[in-house]
């Protein structure tokens, strides 16, 4: 069962409120290997559903990934955190992504990045221009024209939101050479980032989720509500 938090009368600091006789305190793995692989687990157990589903882009589909459950959970966020960032290259000076679902990607591995010393900032970028102010599709410390963002993304089916959030960077003046995905459904997304000059890296593949989901690898006690 998930730790639940409260707030201790004394002072800011969040204490753990016992849900059971056993309460566990989260390890994080020390390898990249076995960090990807308890990520692969999460991902299974807590992310993937297979049955019918209509996807975003129209398509039915049987396999249904909806990555939130754990890039909004503090050990996802941890994990993620480190893994996407050995994939951004090495001059970019921030990384972006299209508003929902990139959100606490980018926020996660620039957090990641500074913890390891290095500076990079993180981006959000509007589905649309906001309606005041400035009118600006771009929130966050804007960097250099000309500068180096990598683009992040949950998962890629035709690849419509990630090219949506390049377009926006391309046309602030920015390289985008690259976008990497927690998730690649395998479906034309990689075939639309080529043809826009885009390189895709991809921590795991649909088929690697669905395979670890069905043959129960993943801790079937953590269900996504």
């Amino acid at each position: 069962m998930e730790p639940q938090w409260t707030q201790t009368r004394q002072s800011n600091a969040l204490a753990p409120v016992s849900t059971s006789d056993h309460q566990s305190d989260i390890r994080l793995p020390d390898t990249s290997a076995l960090q990807r692989q308890l990520l692969l687990e999460r991902l299974a157990s807590r992310a993937y559903r297979h049955g019918q589903f209509t996807l975003a882009s129209g398509r039915s589909s049987h396999h249904y990934v909806n990555c939130k459950p754990v890039s909004l959970s503090g050990e996802g966020l941890a994990l993620l955190g480190a893994l996407m960032l050995e994939h951004v290259e090495s001059d970019a000076r921030a990384v972006a992504g299209l508003t929902l679902g990139a959100d606490p990607l980018v926020s996660a591995v620039a957090l990641r990045a500074a913890l390891g010393g290095r500076a990079l900032d993180a981006l959000i970028v509007r589905k649309q221009a906001k309606g005041h102010g400035t009118g600006a599709w771009l929130e966050g410390p804007l960097p250099p024209a000309g500068s180096t963002i990598t683009v992040l993304e949950d998962v890629v089916t035709t690849g419509g939101s990630s090219l949506q959030a390049v377009t926006q960077l391309r046309d602030a003046g920015y390289r985008v050479d690259r976008v990497v995905t927690l998730v690649d459904r395998q479906e034309g997304g990689l075939e639309a980032m080529d043809a826009a000059g885009l390189e895709l890296r991809s921590l795991f593949l649909l088929e690697e989720i669905a395979a670890t989901a069905a043959t129960g690898t993943a801790n079937s006690a953590q269900r996504v509500p």
